[in-house]
């Protein structure tokens, strides 16, 4: 059945596939992507028209309690994506990320309270589990904050528990493991393989391939997404959710593993800069997604090896290739 539906964050990398899943299904899609004074509308400039001509478009800021109030004015539920996630950039402007991740998700909360909306889907992220104390990692694992990115999405984890337990708004949060796809910014690793890989190096600058993770194609966090967002309500609201794939790969084989996909000889060069002070690297993540395959249907549909191959495409065509600075390292 569908629904009226916002999106913060919808200009990012999972919002814009979020938002092409829920048109997809017939939801009408008020998306707010961040006022610039270019007119940008960040990845949903690059989706189709049969995407963009079926999307109400806000130009708003999550930091704004008046701009996000506006936004959620006459829909029935919020997907709240918008967030600062790089983890570098983190470490230079934490300040920043308690603002964004923060205050935006408290204007959220007080305004879908306000506007008594049915739900409220809010994004974690598998970096609030620091490295794995035990693995797979439920949903009851302990929170470690390894970076200041983590611990202001702590803080937004915790604000959005508060607001169900001590106003009963109907929030459940979903936690994505480590998604990856088209669009994806060279912050994260494979972007960062596969653009150097498509621009024709053969010596791979990277950090440390110590650290072990658990991927997700892009498409399948989307579905997730909606998963617990038309969940019955008594099945998820209160509850946090891990969508992962329940598998894992250090970063040494992902190279590897990627290097095979796109038939490409390489090297691999440790590059300092990239590096994470060593207290804050997370070692291992491995998603134990035994509940939510127990409230809903949710099943990732791409396995590692598809999703490369899927992102490699669309890394390698000309036009999206252009986008990236590939021999450059972006924070």
């Amino acid at each position: 059945m569908s629904a009226s539906v916002a999106v913060t964050g919808a200009d990012g990398f999972i919002g814009s596939h979020l938002v092409e899943a829920l048109v997809a299904r017939g939801d009408r899609v008020r998306a707010m992507v961040q006022y610039n004074s270019f007119g940008s509308w960040g990845w949903l400039d690059s989706v189709g028209d049969d995407v963009r001509d079926r999307i109400d478009v806000v130009a708003g800021d999550v930091r704004d309690a008046d701009s996000v109030a506006d936004l959620l004015h006459g829909v029935e539920m919020v997907y709240h994506l918008a967030a600062l996630i790089a983890i570098p950039y983190s470490y230079r402007a934490p300040a920043s990320y308690v603002h964004t991740n923060v205050l935006g998700t408290l204007n959220v909360l007080t305004a879908a309270r306000r506007h008594d909306l049915s739900r409220v889907v809010h994004t974690s992220t598998s970096e609030v589990y620091g490295t794995a104390r035990y693995a797979p990692i439920p949903e009851t694992h302990p929170l470690q904050a390894q970076s200041p990115y983590s611990a202001s999405k702590i803080a937004a984890d915790k604000l959005a528990e508060s607001f169900h337990l001590s106003y009963r708004t109907p929030v459940v949060t979903l936690r994505p493991f480590n998604t990856f796809g088209p669009r994806q910014s060279a912050r994260a690793v494979i972007p960062t393989i596969i653009s150097q890989i498509a621009s024709g190096e053969r010596t791979i600058r990277l950090g440390s391939l110590d650290p072990i993770r658990d991927f997700t194609f892009v498409t399948d966090t989307a579905s997730a997404f909606i998963a617990v967002g038309t969940a019955p309500e008594a099945t998820v609201i209160g509850k946090t959710v891990n969508a992962g794939s329940g598998s894992e790969v250090s970063v040494k084989d992902l190279v590897l593993t990627i290097a095979e996909v796109m038939d490409a000889d390489i090297t691999v060069e440790l590059d300092p800069q990239r590096l994470r002070p060593d207290g804050s690297e997370v070692l291992r993540l491995l998603a134990d997604t035994t509940l939510i395959r127990s409230l809903t249907s949710w099943r990732p549909e791409y396995d590692l090896a598809a999703g490369l191959r899927a992102t490699a495409r669309w890394f390698t065509e000309p036009a999206n290739l252009a986008r990236y600075k590939p021999a450059l390292y972006t924070t």
